[in-house]
Protein backbone atom coordinates (compact mmCIF):
# COMPACT_ATOMS: atom_id res chain seq x y z
CA UNK A 1 0.00 0.00 0.00
CA UNK A 2 1.43 3.42 -1.30
CA UNK A 3 2.47 5.26 2.06
CA UNK A 4 0.36 8.13 1.94
CA UNK A 5 -2.91 5.33 1.98
CA UNK A 6 -4.62 4.77 5.30
CA UNK A 7 -6.45 1.75 5.35
CA UNK A 8 -10.10 1.17 6.88
CA UNK A 9 -11.17 -1.84 8.05
CA UNK A 10 -15.06 -2.69 8.53
CA UNK A 11 -15.23 -2.01 12.48
CA UNK A 12 -14.49 1.49 11.89
CA UNK A 13 -16.95 2.42 9.24
CA UNK A 14 -19.56 0.72 11.96
CA UNK A 15 -18.66 3.40 14.84
CA UNK A 16 -18.71 5.73 12.30
CA UNK A 17 -21.94 5.21 11.04
CA UNK A 18 -23.72 4.36 13.78
CA UNK A 19 -21.95 7.82 15.20
CA UNK A 20 -23.18 9.83 12.34
CA UNK A 21 -25.78 8.54 11.28
CA UNK A 22 -27.67 6.34 14.01
CA UNK A 23 -30.89 5.02 12.00
CA UNK A 24 -28.86 3.08 9.75
CA UNK A 25 -26.56 1.93 12.86
CA UNK A 26 -28.41 -2.02 12.64
CA UNK A 27 -27.79 -2.42 9.14
CA UNK A 28 -25.03 -5.18 8.21
CA UNK A 29 -21.48 -3.74 6.76
CA UNK A 30 -19.35 -5.47 4.82
CA UNK A 31 -16.43 -4.75 2.39
CA UNK A 32 -16.52 -4.64 -1.59
CA UNK A 33 -14.46 -6.45 -3.01
CA UNK A 34 -12.44 -5.21 -4.96
CA UNK A 35 -13.42 -1.68 -3.90
CA UNK A 36 -11.61 0.88 -6.29
CA UNK A 37 -8.01 2.54 -5.97
CA UNK A 38 -9.22 6.16 -5.09
CA UNK A 39 -12.03 4.97 -2.19
CA UNK A 40 -12.55 2.21 -0.34
CA UNK A 41 -16.13 0.86 -0.66
CA UNK A 42 -18.79 -0.75 1.53
CA UNK A 43 -22.02 -2.17 1.70
CA UNK A 44 -24.12 -0.73 3.58
CA UNK A 45 -27.51 -2.90 4.26
CA UNK A 46 -28.84 -4.14 0.85
CA UNK A 47 -29.19 -0.77 -0.78
CA UNK A 48 -26.60 1.71 0.04
CA UNK A 49 -23.11 1.38 -0.33
CA UNK A 50 -20.39 3.64 2.17
CA UNK A 51 -17.34 5.42 -0.12
CA UNK A 52 -14.32 6.51 1.43
CA UNK A 53 -11.50 8.26 0.31
CA UNK A 54 -8.16 6.11 0.61
CA UNK A 55 -5.71 9.08 0.63
CA UNK A 56 -5.39 13.01 1.02
CA UNK A 57 -5.03 13.64 -3.36
CA UNK A 58 -8.76 11.91 -3.36
CA UNK A 59 -10.40 14.10 -1.02
CA UNK A 60 -11.70 16.62 -2.69
CA UNK A 61 -13.80 14.15 -4.79
CA UNK A 62 -16.72 14.29 -2.21
CA UNK A 63 -17.52 17.59 -2.14
CA UNK A 64 -17.68 17.92 -5.72
CA UNK A 65 -19.56 14.72 -6.43
CA UNK A 66 -21.67 15.89 -3.64
CA UNK A 67 -22.61 19.10 -5.57
CA UNK A 68 -22.80 18.18 -8.97
CA UNK A 69 -23.87 14.61 -9.13
CA UNK A 70 -27.82 15.49 -7.97
CA UNK A 71 -27.73 17.94 -10.57
CA UNK A 72 -26.61 15.62 -13.56
CA UNK A 73 -28.22 12.33 -12.74
CA UNK A 74 -31.69 13.88 -14.05
CA UNK A 75 -30.22 14.55 -17.59
CA UNK A 76 -28.68 11.50 -17.66
CA UNK A 77 -30.10 8.24 -19.86
CA UNK A 78 -28.55 5.98 -17.30
CA UNK A 79 -28.35 5.93 -13.50
CA UNK A 80 -25.05 7.04 -11.90
CA UNK A 81 -24.24 7.05 -8.21
CA UNK A 82 -26.23 10.19 -6.30
CA UNK A 83 -25.22 10.62 -2.47
CA UNK A 84 -27.63 10.44 0.11
CA UNK A 85 -25.36 11.81 2.74
CA UNK A 86 -22.40 13.09 4.05
CA UNK A 87 -20.08 11.85 6.63
CA UNK A 88 -17.38 13.92 8.61
CA UNK A 89 -13.86 12.93 9.90
CA UNK A 90 -14.15 11.17 12.62
CA UNK A 91 -12.55 8.04 15.04
CA UNK A 92 -8.88 8.98 13.79
CA UNK A 93 -10.74 9.28 9.74
CA UNK A 94 -9.61 12.67 8.43
CA UNK A 95 -11.48 13.51 5.50
CA UNK A 96 -15.23 13.95 4.52
CA UNK A 97 -16.46 10.49 3.22
CA UNK A 98 -20.26 9.38 1.20
CA UNK A 99 -23.26 7.49 1.33
CA UNK A 100 -24.79 6.54 -1.63
CA UNK A 101 -27.71 4.40 -3.06
CA UNK A 102 -26.20 0.81 -4.26
CA UNK A 103 -26.50 0.43 -7.95
CA UNK A 104 -27.12 -2.98 -9.00
CA UNK A 105 -24.36 -4.21 -12.01
CA UNK A 106 -21.22 -5.91 -12.58
CA UNK A 107 -18.17 -4.25 -13.58
CA UNK A 108 -17.96 -4.45 -17.36
CA UNK A 109 -16.37 -7.64 -19.07
CA UNK A 110 -16.23 -8.42 -22.67
CA UNK A 111 -17.58 -12.15 -21.65
CA UNK A 112 -21.05 -10.77 -19.56
CA UNK A 113 -21.61 -7.78 -22.94
CA UNK A 114 -24.05 -9.70 -25.32
CA UNK A 115 -23.53 -7.09 -27.59
CA UNK A 116 -20.28 -5.50 -27.49
CA UNK A 117 -20.92 -2.61 -30.60
CA UNK A 118 -24.44 -2.00 -28.91
CA UNK A 119 -22.43 -1.75 -26.10
CA UNK A 120 -20.56 0.76 -27.27
CA UNK A 121 -22.77 2.82 -28.76
CA UNK A 122 -24.70 2.80 -25.34
CA UNK A 123 -21.74 4.52 -23.76
CA UNK A 124 -21.49 6.48 -26.74
CA UNK A 125 -24.87 7.88 -26.35
CA UNK A 126 -24.22 8.48 -22.30
CA UNK A 127 -21.42 10.69 -22.99
CA UNK A 128 -23.10 12.81 -25.57
CA UNK A 129 -26.02 14.01 -23.10
CA UNK A 130 -23.32 14.40 -20.52
CA UNK A 131 -21.44 17.09 -23.32
CA UNK A 132 -24.91 18.76 -23.66
CA UNK A 133 -24.98 19.34 -19.97
CA UNK A 134 -25.11 22.84 -18.80
CA UNK A 135 -21.16 23.44 -18.30
CA UNK A 136 -21.81 26.89 -16.03
CA UNK A 137 -19.95 27.01 -13.17
CA UNK A 138 -18.68 23.80 -12.73
CA UNK A 139 -15.21 22.89 -11.53
CA UNK A 140 -12.71 23.35 -14.22
CA UNK A 141 -9.66 20.50 -14.40
CA UNK A 142 -6.91 20.91 -11.41
CA UNK A 143 -5.60 18.67 -8.72
CA UNK A 144 -9.11 17.35 -7.80
CA UNK A 145 -9.51 15.33 -10.89
CA UNK A 146 -5.57 15.13 -11.76
CA UNK A 147 -6.26 17.77 -14.56
CA UNK A 148 -8.30 15.09 -16.82
CA UNK A 149 -9.69 17.39 -19.43
CA UNK A 150 -7.14 19.90 -19.30
CA UNK A 151 -3.91 19.92 -21.20
CA UNK A 152 -1.94 16.94 -22.07
CA UNK A 153 1.00 18.92 -22.05
CA UNK A 154 0.95 18.68 -18.07
CA UNK A 155 1.76 15.18 -18.60
CA UNK A 156 4.83 16.13 -21.23
CA UNK A 157 7.64 15.37 -18.89
CA UNK A 158 6.23 12.41 -17.37
CA UNK A 159 5.28 11.16 -20.27
CA UNK A 160 8.70 11.88 -22.46
CA UNK A 161 10.64 9.82 -19.11
CA UNK A 162 8.36 6.79 -19.54
CA UNK A 163 9.11 6.47 -23.46
CA UNK A 164 12.97 7.17 -22.58
CA UNK A 165 12.66 4.22 -19.81
CA UNK A 166 11.18 1.75 -22.49
CA UNK A 167 13.90 2.38 -24.93
CA UNK A 168 14.24 -1.21 -26.84
CA UNK A 169 11.12 -2.28 -25.64
CA UNK A 170 8.83 -0.10 -27.75
CA UNK A 171 8.35 1.61 -30.55
CA UNK A 172 9.47 4.30 -28.83
CA UNK A 173 9.90 6.80 -32.54
CA UNK A 174 6.48 5.70 -33.00
CA UNK A 175 4.75 6.56 -29.35
CA UNK A 176 7.15 10.23 -29.82
CA UNK A 177 5.13 11.28 -32.85
CA UNK A 178 1.76 9.81 -31.20
CA UNK A 179 2.51 12.32 -28.42
CA UNK A 180 3.63 14.85 -30.69
CA UNK A 181 0.41 14.94 -32.73
CA UNK A 182 -1.21 15.25 -29.63
CA UNK A 183 0.00 18.03 -28.32
CA UNK A 184 -0.29 19.82 -31.42
CA UNK A 185 -3.94 19.12 -31.74
CA UNK A 186 -5.02 21.89 -29.01
CA UNK A 187 -8.75 22.09 -27.97
CA UNK A 188 -10.05 25.03 -29.31
CA UNK A 189 -13.72 24.08 -28.24
CA UNK A 190 -15.60 25.20 -25.29
CA UNK A 191 -15.83 23.10 -22.47
CA UNK A 192 -18.22 20.75 -21.57
CA UNK A 193 -18.49 18.10 -18.97
CA UNK A 194 -16.44 14.73 -18.96
CA UNK A 195 -16.38 12.26 -16.69
CA UNK A 196 -12.49 11.34 -16.51
CA UNK A 197 -12.10 7.78 -15.77
CA UNK A 198 -14.39 6.08 -18.81
CA UNK A 199 -12.86 2.63 -17.85
CA UNK A 200 -14.35 -1.18 -17.53
CA UNK A 201 -14.30 -1.02 -14.02
CA UNK A 202 -16.47 2.48 -14.23
CA UNK A 203 -19.60 0.62 -16.39
CA UNK A 204 -22.23 -1.51 -14.87
CA UNK A 205 -23.50 -4.25 -16.73
CA UNK A 206 -26.91 -6.26 -16.05
CA UNK A 207 -28.36 -8.59 -18.68
CA UNK A 208 -25.89 -8.28 -20.79
CA UNK A 209 -26.35 -4.48 -21.09
CA UNK A 210 -24.92 -0.97 -19.94
CA UNK A 211 -26.86 -0.63 -17.09
CA UNK A 212 -25.00 2.56 -15.09
CA UNK A 213 -22.29 4.51 -14.87
CA UNK A 214 -19.99 5.22 -11.45
CA UNK A 215 -17.26 6.92 -9.99
CA UNK A 216 -17.43 10.57 -11.22
CA UNK A 217 -14.59 11.83 -8.86
CA UNK A 218 -12.40 12.60 -12.07
CA UNK A 219 -15.08 14.44 -13.37
CA UNK A 220 -14.86 18.36 -14.58
CA UNK A 221 -15.61 20.53 -17.06
CA UNK A 222 -13.10 21.41 -20.11
CA UNK A 223 -12.04 18.94 -23.17
CA UNK A 224 -13.42 15.58 -23.58
CA UNK A 225 -10.89 13.82 -25.36
CA UNK A 226 -9.92 11.86 -22.00
CA UNK A 227 -13.21 10.12 -22.10
CA UNK A 228 -12.34 8.52 -25.55
CA UNK A 229 -9.48 6.47 -24.08
CA UNK A 230 -12.02 3.36 -23.69
CA UNK A 231 -11.63 2.95 -27.39
CA UNK A 232 -8.13 0.96 -26.97
CA UNK A 233 -8.52 -0.04 -23.58
CA UNK A 234 -11.80 -1.98 -23.96
CA UNK A 235 -13.19 -1.84 -27.49
CA UNK A 236 -11.36 -3.02 -30.61
CA UNK A 237 -12.99 -4.01 -34.60
CA UNK A 238 -16.43 -3.51 -35.21
CA UNK A 239 -17.26 -2.18 -31.20
CA UNK A 240 -14.35 0.77 -31.73
CA UNK A 241 -15.68 1.90 -34.93
CA UNK A 242 -19.54 1.97 -33.29
CA UNK A 243 -18.35 3.91 -30.27
CA UNK A 244 -16.29 6.28 -33.24
CA UNK A 245 -19.23 6.41 -35.32
CA UNK A 246 -21.76 7.60 -32.13
CA UNK A 247 -19.22 9.69 -29.65
CA UNK A 248 -18.77 13.23 -30.63
CA UNK A 249 -15.19 14.34 -31.64
CA UNK A 250 -13.08 15.83 -34.68
CA UNK A 251 -10.06 14.40 -35.54
CA UNK A 252 -7.96 16.78 -33.31
CA UNK A 253 -10.18 15.34 -30.46
CA UNK A 254 -9.24 11.77 -31.47
CA UNK A 255 -5.69 12.90 -31.43
CA UNK A 256 -5.65 14.04 -28.17
CA UNK A 257 -7.63 10.84 -26.92
CA UNK A 258 -4.96 8.94 -28.25
CA UNK A 259 -1.93 10.74 -26.56
CA UNK A 260 -4.71 10.49 -23.01
CA UNK A 261 -4.06 6.64 -23.68
CA UNK A 262 -0.91 6.09 -24.53
CA UNK A 263 0.49 8.25 -21.53
CA UNK A 264 -1.39 5.97 -18.91
CA UNK A 265 -0.38 3.07 -21.35
CA UNK A 266 3.72 4.42 -21.46
CA UNK A 267 3.59 5.36 -17.28
CA UNK A 268 1.90 1.69 -16.37
CA UNK A 269 4.29 -0.09 -18.27
CA UNK A 270 7.27 1.98 -17.48
CA UNK A 271 5.63 0.75 -13.39
CA UNK A 272 5.15 -2.37 -13.95
CA UNK A 273 7.50 -4.14 -17.03
CA UNK A 274 9.89 -5.82 -14.97
CA UNK A 275 7.41 -6.47 -11.66
CA UNK A 276 3.48 -7.69 -13.01
CA UNK A 277 3.76 -8.70 -16.36
CA UNK A 278 -0.53 -9.04 -16.34
CA UNK A 279 -0.23 -4.97 -16.20
CA UNK A 280 2.37 -5.04 -18.65
CA UNK A 281 0.84 -6.75 -21.36
CA UNK A 282 -2.25 -5.41 -21.08
CA UNK A 283 -0.61 -1.81 -20.75
CA UNK A 284 1.84 -2.73 -23.83
CA UNK A 285 -1.05 -4.06 -25.83
CA UNK A 286 -2.85 -0.50 -25.33
CA UNK A 287 0.16 1.45 -26.62
CA UNK A 288 0.01 -0.93 -29.85
CA UNK A 289 -3.25 -0.19 -30.73
CA UNK A 290 -2.97 3.34 -30.04
CA UNK A 291 0.00 3.20 -32.43
CA UNK A 292 -1.54 1.35 -34.82
CA UNK A 293 -4.71 3.64 -34.88
CA UNK A 294 -2.41 6.93 -35.69
CA UNK A 295 -1.01 5.32 -38.44
CA UNK A 296 -4.54 4.45 -40.07
CA UNK A 297 -5.73 7.95 -39.40
CA UNK A 298 -3.36 10.52 -39.13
Amino acid sequence: MPADKIDIDVSRVRRMVATQFPHWADLPIGRVEPGGWDNYTFHLGDNMMVRMPSAERYAAQVDKEHQWLPRLAPLLPLPIPVPLAMGQPADGYPWNWSIYQWLDGESANVATIADLSHFASDLAQFLAALQQIDPSDGPPPGPHNFYRGGPLATYDMETRDAIGALNGRIDTNGATDVWEAALQATWQTPPVWLHGDVSAGNLLVRAGKLCAVIDFGSSSVGDPACDLTIAWTFFSGASREAFRAAVPGDSAAWARARGWALWKGLITLAGHVDSNSFEARTSRHVIEEVLADHIRNF
